[in-house]
């Protein structure tokens, strides 16, 4: 039994050794393998890291291509079979990945391509920012606040405090979307000043917002809804009354006054009630011009109505003050 298990043995390295080698008697080129240097995939802004691309076996020497996002990033030749090393700086977002490396030698056509490696960007959180819709609520009213860091790598661990006491389980967001948590203000105990703390992956990376106070509104009375609609109206009002003086009070008045002025010509009786029924006075007056300052009349007077006689006085340019 162990002499059959020794014979399976040899049987399988030389097969290994039959499918590295070529009619020819040179060796074939294996796959390489891609892998960090520093030993981790976790990386921060601005870090200088290595990858290494290294084929087991192929044919001296040999040519190593790094592409990232499938694009030729860097070439390496070597003259054996030691592994190729690529020096890179993480300078933002993009720069992290994806990495694959190929391997070329002189017999292998088409080359052999390794895995694919992909790093983890470890961006420290920045500061957050605590808010909520209102800052006053009444008792037995709910509140809502929201806890959000805007940078920082991925996820991130909110937890809301009331003073330096803990409200809320740890709340761990996979997305840039704000932690909410929901209050109910039950007693004059719940206002106050609350804060929330962010913490990542990152070492030594924990942020704590801004404080934010709840405060509790004031009561209003029922009879400020009344006061107020009736000085609306009184404002109304006043404004109304304040329009119509130029369109409607001053235009009236100016008319009136145009009409005693520019009265047209004609006769007016007027008859004492004292005197007898023939002792008439009539008056005559004479348009007046714009541009004059003077009204001509005259007066006629007429004592007996059988006689057709009349003895008139004429006053001209008299000044009307107007």
């Amino acid at each position: 039994m162990f002499f059959l298990t020794v014979l399976l043995f040899s049987y399988l390295q030389m097969s290994q050794q039959i499918q590295k080698t070529t009619t020819n008697g040179k060796e074939m080129l294996s796959n390489p393998r891609l892998i960090p240097v520093q030993g981790t995939l976790n990386v921060v802004m601005n870090q200088n890291v290595s990858l290494s691309c290294h084929s087991d076996s192929g044919t001296p020497p040999v040519r190593y291509i790094l592409f990232k996002h499938n694009q030729k990033i860097s070439t390496l030749n070597r003259p054996d079979l030691t592994p190729g090393l690529f020096n890179l700086t993480i300078n933002s977002a993009s720069d992290v990945g994806e990495y694959k490396c190929k391997a070329e030698d002189n017999i292998s056509g088409g080359g052999k391509y390794s895995n694919s490696l992909n790093f983890t960007l470890k961006e420290p959180i920045s500061k957050p920012m605590l808010s909520s819709p209102t800052s006053q609520a009444k008792e037995g009213q709910n509140v809502t606040l929201s806890c959000l860091s805007e940078n920082g790598s991925l996820p991130i661990t909110y937890m809301f405090f009331k003073g330096r006491k803990s409200i809320s389980p740890p709340v761990k967001m996979q997305k840039r979307e704000a932690a909410v948590i929901f209050l109910f203000m039950n007693s004059s105990s719940d206002f106050g000043t609350y804060k929330c703390r962010a913490e990542n992956s990152f070492r030594n990376n924990t942020k704590y917002s801004n404080s934010f106070n709840f405060t509790l509104a004031e009561e209003r009375s029922h009879s400020q809804p009344l006061i107020i609609s009736l000085g609306l109206i009184l404002l109304l009002f006043i404004i109304g009354f304040a329009l119509a003086i130029p369109f409607f009070i001053i235009p009236s008045y100016k008319a009136k006054i145009f009409k005693s002025t520019r009265s047209s010509t004609g006769f007016t009786s007027t008859t004492n009630a004292e005197e007898p029924e023939d002792y008439v006075i009539y008056t005559e007056i004479e348009p007046v011009k714009p541009e004059e300052e003077y009204v001509n009349f005259s007066v006629i007077r007429r004592e007996d109505e059988k006689e057709k006689a009349a003895c008139a006085t004429v006053y001209s340019k008299v000044f009307i003050r107007h």
